[in-house]
């Protein structure tokens, strides 16, 4: 079999696995992941070492950690170059038990949550970047030395170290069960392809096991065995500057021979199948100098070559390499998977610096998440895991202003104003208590091996970071502008409506003919992105207010930290939106928020991409975390008729007017809609659902419909 033919078997079996997980586990309306599936029988029952029944702290988590996996499922394949899967994650295992409340309680917090909707990132994990450069120079073993080391020095700090030493002791363990399968499937192999990369295989895993990795194959196994024992531990998903760390490996095979252009494409192809980490492509150093390379080119045709679920990420900057930024966009009219993303380098590394940093460190920080941004090895920014309705905000001071006597938009931003600056201050607590305690509930024990500082001290990433950006997202902002706009527009300036018959309706839910009414008529308002409406302009005004009141608000006791805003819901719009009563943009209640900073559904009649384009760059918080544009159209043009021009035109306008992160799907609108009618016709279908890919057909029905609504029709 050749390369190609192996990739087709590869592809039929992760479509098979994609459907028997959705059996195990029901819509999963998050990453792919990468999973395998579980196999009948598999159990894991963790030990507690609380009262509560859950498991905390460096012992609880290194003891449960290396029961799981030197029990947890071992995956080879033999078509495959490299090998390993995840199929459990630990914290699985502690939903019920996952914070420690009864040693550090939030009570007197728990009432503005749930007033405000807030996610407040206590009990969160993850959400920042390590540094592979240090597990490439290290390895295994070289971590493990280095935990030693540091153990006889900081001698007052045994717990970490023990925990560190056992979890790594554990990862090699659970390497070396797997070079015993290879090991078996090499006694029955006789095909003489198979045969050779299995020994291929067989002696890399050997030598990474413990030792650094010195070729392109022991750099991308390595990466893989990093990606699965982290994803085990706390569903760690952020890779790193992939043809950037990678390329001194690919470069010296190529030159030495050692390696041929096609198997590192097959290699790439197998380490993108392993787990859809977020990997970013391209970029630009501190002297703006373009980063692409020969690798660059060949993760896109490796993604090609594949053609499933992938997170990859472009970064797009004045210097960047046209052609490479050509190529990417091809991907998305050819492979039409949703991926690549594109993140706009000027506009991150501007609003960066805006926190008190030089351009060398801004330019480090790398797109690795949903939305999300990091410093490898320096940053610890949460992003991603704290967020605030502010549609419940909204709601809140809508109903406080009823009991008024005088009644306005401009009063009701005022309370709008005082209601959101109560929510940061819960939120801000709840991040202070966490980054207090995260160690003593879930401390970082995979992630801080590749973590500067926390070896060498002894110490959690959460306790020892050298950067504290914590990111606050808000969501639902196209509910509030929309209602204020439709407030202003038909109440105050035209008169159609009065206070009263909203608030009637609003409480009714737009019950009754004269309640339908009311919607239409607020509904059909100026809305946000139908360029330069009303709803544009409040959209402008929350956002600036929302960027001071987080960006000037005291976070912790040394000044050390900041807090940095950011739009963007990821996949809770339906959960949020459950919440909210009806709204005076039209919406019901209990129906979705909007998503992230995009318009709601319906916008305007022609759903011009432009407009939208607009609209959302000039909501960017501007502090380097972002307002992505998400994009679902199918295109009227296809690229022979200029179709790759037009949005690689959209994409560099949207940077230059200031945007900050774009996810584009190029679909065919009739497959979508009959994929949404009975998806298991179509298990293929991969859409960019926020800021990661999925398979539609994994997704529940409630959650395939966002994506539906959303949908642009033609550009």
């Amino acid at each position: 079999m050749n390369y190609k033919e192996r990739l087709a078997e590869l592809r039929k079996t992760k479509i098979r696995h994609t459907l028997e997980k959705r059996g195990q586990q029901g819509y999963m309306n998050a990453d792919d992941y990468g999973t395998v599936p579980l196999p009948e029988g598999y159990k894991f029952t963790p030990v507690p070492n609380s009262p509560n029944g859950g498991f905390y702290g460096y012992t609880g988590m290194a003891e449960n950690y290396c029961r799981m996996l030197d029990g947890h499922p071992i995956y080879v394949d033999p078509l495959e170059m490299l090998c390993g899967r995840w199929r459990d994650m630990m914290v699985n295992y502690r939903r019920a038990t996952r914070w420690d409340e009864a040693r550090f309680p939030f009570d007197e917090l728990k009432p503005a949550h749930e007033l405000y909707n807030i996610t407040h990132g206590i009990d969160n994990d993850s959400h920042f970047a390590c540094d592979y450069r240090i597990g490439f120079e290290l390895g295994f073993g070289g971590l493990l030395d280095k935990v030693r080391r540091y153990a006889e020095i900081n001698t007052d700090k045994k717990e970490f170290y023990n925990a560190e030493e056992a979890v790594l002791l554990a990862i090699m363990r659970f390497i070396g069960r797997h070079i015993d399968e290879i090991e078996r499937l090499l006694e029955s192999e006789e095909r003489p392809e198979i045969r050779a990369s299995l020994e291929a295989m067989l002696e890399c895993n050997r030598n990474v096991i413990a030792k650094p990795p010195k070729t392109f194959l022991e750099a991308c196994q390595w990466t893989a065995w990093f990606n699965c024992v982290s994803r085990i531990y706390t569903r760690d998903g952020a890779g790193f500057q992939l043809d950037g760390l990678l390329y001194p490996y690919y470069k010296a095979d190529i030159e030495s021979g050692r390696l041929d252009r096609d198997t590192a494409r097959f290699i790439m192809s197998n380490l993108l199948l392993i787990d859809p980490h977020y990997y970013q492509l391209s970029g630009v150093d501190e002297n703006d100098k373009d980063l692409t390379n020969e690798l660059s080119y060949l993760i896109l045709d490796a993604a090609h070559d594949l053609n499933i679920a992938a997170n990859l990420t472009v970064r797009v900057h004045e210097n960047c390499d046209p052609e490479f930024l050509r190529k990417a966009v091809t991907c998305l009219f050819r492979d039409r998977n949703g991926w690549p993303r594109f993140c706009g380098d000027d506009s991150l590394a501007n609003g960066y610096m805006k926190n008190g940093f030089d351009k060398a460190t801004a330019r480090q920080r790398i797109a690795v998440g949903c939305n999300w941004m990091a410093i490898p090895g320096r940053e610890f920014p949460m992003n991603d895991t704290v967020k605030i309705n502010v549609a419940k905000v909204f709601e809140v001071a809508m109903s406080e202003m009823k009991g008024m006597g005088a009644r306005s938009t401009e009063l009701l931003f005022q309370l709008f104003r005082v209601h959101l600056e109560k929510a940061i201050a819960a939120t801000a607590q709840g991040i202070h208590l966490h980054i207090k305690h995260q160690a003593d509930v879930t401390p970082e024990l995979v992630m801080n091996l590749m973590m500067n500082n926390c070896i060498e001290k002894g110490e959690d990433i959460s306790r020892c970071a050298e950067i504290y950006t914590i990111g606050i997202d808000g969501a639902g902002l196209a509910v509030a502008a929309d209602s204020f706009a439709a407030l202003e527009q038909r109440v105050e300036r035209e008169g159609i409506l009065d206070w009263d018959t909203v608030y009637s309706a609003l409480e009714s839910d737009y019950a009754g003919t004269e309640g339908e009414r009311t919607r239409a008529i607020l509904s059909s308002a100026e809305r946000y992105c139908g360029g330069n409406t009303a709803g544009d302009r409040w959209a402008v005004r929350i956002t600036e207010y929302f960027t001071e009141a987080i960006s000037t608000h005291p976070l912790t006791w040394d000044g050390s930290m900041r807090l940095i805003p950011g739009w963007f819901s990821w996949s809770r719009t339906i959960e949020y939106g459950k919440v909210v009563g009806a709204t005076p943009n039209g919406r019901h209640s209990g129906a979705p928020i909007s998503h992230g900073a995009n318009p709601n559904p319906g916008f305007r009649p022609d759903g011009a991409a432009t407009d939208m384009s607009t609209g959302i760059a000039a909501v960017q918080p501007g502090r380097g975390n972002t307002a992505p544009l998400q994009l679902e159209f199918d295109p009227k043009i296809s690229e022979e008729e200029g179709g790759i021009d037009r949005v690689l035109d959209l994409i560099t306008t949207h940077f230059r007017l200031g945007g900050t992160l774009i996810n584009i799907n190029v679909l065919d609108g009739e497959k979508l809609k009959a994929a949404h009618a009975n998806p298991d016709l179509y298990p293929d279908l991969v859409v960019r659902v926020t800021g990661f890919t999925a398979y539609f057909a994994t997704l529940s029905p409630e959650f395939r419909q966002l994506v539906v609504d959303r949908f642009v029709k033609g550009f």
